[in-house]
Formats: C-alpha cells, structure tokens, sequence
C-alpha cells in the first residue's frame, strides 16, 4: 500500500473485551489500518460512529441492546458512507440474508485468521463485498429460494451483464463507468435494473448469482 494513502480508519462494535482487545492488538500490526474507537452495544456502536466517522464498521451480530442487524441499519443510516464488515460467530441463513439486506457490506465469520480479516477490511473500504465462503453458498441457496434463476439471469441485456460482471469482481460503480465509459450515474441505472431483475437489493446477492452462472453445468 502506497505510504502516502490514509489509513483506514476502523470502529470495532462487539460486547466481547477479549474479542476487542484480540482484534485492537491484532489490527494495531498494520499499518493501513487503525482503529479509532470501539463500543460494546448497539447503542454505543451508532453513538461511535456519528461521532468517529469510521472507514469501515466491524459489527458482531449479538449484542447486549438488540441486534447487530438494527445497528447496521442505524449506522448506515446516518453514516451512508460507511461500510459494514459483519464479524461473528452466527452462520444462519435467516441472519446471514437479513444482515445482507440492512446493508453490510461483508459478513465474515471469527474464525477467520488475521490476514484473511485485513484483506476483507481493505476490500470492503475499497467498495467491494466481502463474504465468508461458507455464507457464499447460504446466499445462493437463499437467492435462489426467492425465485431467482438462470432464466432472470438470462434476461438481463448483454450491457447489463459486463455491468454484473465487474461488480462481481468488486469495482465500484466509478470503476465500472470508467472501463465501459459510462458515467456513474448510468451504472447506478443499470445495477438498478440488474437488482430489480435478479429479485435482490444488494450488489453481494448480485455478485453470487453471476459467480454461480459461471460455473461449469
């Protein structure tokens, strides 16, 4: 990472000292990231983030006051440039979509190891989704379950299709408007589509469809 680029500055939300302190000391190695505050609850977690203006929020999803859920919606709410990293040790479907749908933007699991961790955090600063593998194949079968298929897919234009293509592979809609020369705009009018087509809200929902219709059948 270039000296010169600022860090990524990280708000961990988690009622677990060890899980904070564990995360603070392993965090603190890296140079592109620093942690700028932490909080133990849902309440504390939104207070924090309006105040600190994190890069990235890393969420676990139980917490003392409500859910990791409600807290994502809350932050994203008042801090809609800020990106969720869920964090946790939940892996259930119902969650997994539900998390997805409030927003986050990655849902990893703890038993992640520390370079896995930070190559998802620079990820998701960077605008792209982040997802465990094992949550990857929950999304497909939940996105499937909704209805969507190889024929929805099938029916998106072949311009809406690069559109998904490059989404999957994590650019930002800038970065998509940039290698098709279209302006930003008219790739958030696209994905619009693409989303309304697929029956999902979220570009990772989007992005596991597209990577399941390229695999071998």
């Amino acid at each position: 990472m270039n000296a010169a680029a600022p860090r990524i500055r990280l708000l961990i939300v988690d009622d677990s000292e060890v899980v904070r302190t564990g995360l603070r000391t392993l965090l603190g190695t890296e140079p592109s990231l620093e942690v700028i505050g932490e909080a133990v609850n849902v309440a504390t977690g939104v207070a924090a983030a309006a105040k600190l203006n994190p890069d990235v929020v890393l969420l676990d999803i139980r917490l003392p006051d409500g859910s990791g859920i409600d807290a994502c919606r809350q932050i994203l709410k008042r801090n809609p440039d800020a990106r969720v990293l869920i964090l946790t040790s939940v892996i259930d479907d119902t969650v997994v979509d539900d998390a997805i749908r409030a927003g986050a933007h990655g849902y990893l699991l703890k038993e992640i190891d520390g370079k896995g961790l930070m190559n998802a955090i620079r990820d998701v600063a960077a605008g792209k989704s982040s997802l465990d593998p094992a949550i990857t194949a929950r999304v497909m079968q939940l996105v499937k379950s909704g209805g969507t298929g190889r024929d929805a897919f099938a029916s998106l234009s072949p311009q809406e299709k690069r559109v998904l293509a490059l989404i999957a592979e994590g650019c930002t809609n800038k970065e998509v408007g940039v290698k098709l020369g279209l302006s930003e705009k008219t790739v958030k009018n696209y994905l619009s589509t693409v989303f309304e087509k697929l029956h999902v809200s979220r570009r990772a929902e989007a992005a596991v469809i597209y990577a399941q219709e390229q695999r071998p059948r």
